[in-house]
């Protein structure tokens, strides 16, 4: 992969934070490392690749939040508009840890506020952070998150860890952002769990509106179809198998389709 993604024009990540797309539209699709490989050769001459200090395949940490009863999954397991998740997004590569919300309308669209997470170390995170105004640090979490999340931030505690692999590509007109996520691997903290997808790619398609993307018509070549995919939500489903997850049961059944797949042609 290294390889293919090194024949990209780069683009820093001074240049990329004109790119924020905080206010988007999300598409995902899923797929195999293969097929990726086919869609990387076929992007080159549209899309420039994220490079941070010579890297162009990033590392990423996430924990994520949720109620004593799971209410932010179970929202989303049943189909709910205007659904909310709160997580801890580590960016190794660059030493960057931010705390995230996440709302999603009832017109598709999504929403992302997000604050520093001073001092967090996602090389050996703390499991036990809990959003009580003990301290000034603390006192700024919950203020931002009662602003911006519709649940106590007090009774919330860290749920699912995950780790991954990331390629950012841009399209030379800067108006769109895929994220191209690999080795996606989870931690359930509540059931002790393991779950690893390495062989599965998540890509998502992120665009303020409906702008043209060079990338759809490729995507439709190779037959890899749109697919809802919500990491959280996955990787809980796949970990606790005391949670509903009827609504979920066809994209569980194309991620072991896809593993297979994977598996197969290794």
């Amino acid at each position: 992969m290294e390889s293919i993604i090194s024949k990209y024009d780069p683009i820093t990540l001074d240049e990329m934070s004109g790119i924020k797309l905080m206010n988007r539209t999300d598409t995902k699709f899923v797929t195999t490392v293969d097929r990726l490989r086919l869609l990387l050769a076929l992007a080159h001459d549209d899309y420039r690749a994220q490079d941070i200090n010579g890297k162009r395949i990033a590392s990423y940490y996430t924990a994520y939040f949720d109620t004593p009863d799971n209410n932010m999954y179970i929202v989303h397991q049943n189909g709910h508009a205007g659904r909310q998740k709160l997580r801890i997004r580590s960016y190794i590569d660059s030493g960057l840890n931010f705390l995230e919300v996440k709302t999603k309308n009832n017109r598709g669209r999504t929403r992302k506020k997000r604050v520093d997470m001073v001092g967090f170390d996602p090389m050996n995170p703390d499991h036990g952070i809990r959003f009580l105004r003990q301290d000034d640090q603390y006192r700024s979490y919950d203020d931002f998150l009662r602003k911006h999340l519709r649940y106590d931030p007090t009774i919330l505690t860290e749920h699912l860890e995950n780790h991954f692999h990331r390629i950012t590509l841009v399209n030379k007109a800067k108006t769109e952002r895929l994220t191209i996520d690999t080795d996606l691997c989870f931690h359930n903290l509540m059931t002790g769990r393991d779950a690893d997808l390495t062989g599965l790619v998540i890509i998502e398609l992120k665009r303020d509106g409906l702008q043209p993307s060079p990338i759809l018509g490729m995507l439709r070549e190779l037959r890899i179809m749109p697919s809802g995919f919500s990491k959280y939500c996955m990787g809980t489903a796949l970990t606790n198998p005391s949670l509903k997850r009827n609504n979920f049961k066809e994209r569980l059944r194309l991620v072991e389709r896809l593993l297979s797949r994977a598996q197969q042609s290794n």
